[in-house]
């Protein structure tokens, strides 16, 4: 039987973590190890229990849900934590603030009970997850405006030239079944790509290329 999906709430009103709970523990795949009300708090947690996902507010008393992100992706042995931001601010700068800290996904907390269950299995399974109303162009104008272009052939040196078409195809929002699809590659052969590319560009997860492809310019807004 497969081990449930370890998740930690993060947010400082305790009624909407209770709500949380009940949801996911409603889950036989899902299992909430922790709640924090404060970013030090959750990343105290994370480190003592290395759960999944941990499920992350922005505005938190103390360490914000960024910065409280950004610590959890820097610490070793937390690898292989995801984060899920779920915030009521949906502004241009957080998204990109998130995904640079490390963060897998961006959700609104107006999202439904199976969007949001929907995105924590996402995560949990390695793959970016950016809420319907986070486009392409919200994220290119930010990554492009700040840092695209600037060294990118170094960058990509890197890379072999599949591995650059499917970095590209990641910063559109293509899986891997997907991109195979659009390469005619098989999903597997897809898969190794995309870890590799990962793992040359020194990324965290999947999140991290997309933001790459669009400060290298492999990935566009009209892509």
């Amino acid at each position: 039987m497969t081990e449930p999906v370890t998740v930690v709430l993060a947010d400082d009103q305790a009624l909407v973590r209770s709500g949380f709970r009940m949801l996911l523990d409603a889950q036989s795949d899902l299992r909430v190890v922790g709640e924090a009300g404060d970013g030090a708090a959750v990343v105290d947690l994370a480190r003592a229990y290395r759960p999944r996902v941990v499920l992350m507010d922005i505005r938190m008393p103390g360490l914000d849900g960024i910065a409280a992100t950004r610590e959890i992706a820097a610490t070793p042995g937390l690898e292989t934590v995801r984060v899920l931001i779920l915030t009521t601010y949906d502004t241009d700068a957080n998204i990109y603030d998130a995904l640079t800290a490390g963060a897998a996904g961006f959700l609104l907390k107006d999202a439904g009970p199976a969007e949001l269950l929907h995105a924590i299995r996402v995560v949990a399974d390695g793959e970016a997850l950016l809420a319907p109303s986070v486009t392409r162009r919200l994220i290119a104008q930010f990554t492009a405006g700040r840092t695209r272009h600037r060294r990118a052939e170094e960058r990509l040196a890197v890379l072999t030239h599949r591995e650059r078409e499917v970095v590209a195809l990641v910063g559109q929002g293509l899986s891997n079944h997907e991109i195979a699809a659009a390469l005619t590659l098989s999903p597997a052969t897809a898969r190794t790509h995309v870890s590799r590319a990962m793992t040359k560009l020194g990324a965290r997860d999947r999140a991290q290329l997309v933001v790459t492809a669009f400060q290298t310019g492999l990935a566009t807004a009209e892509a």
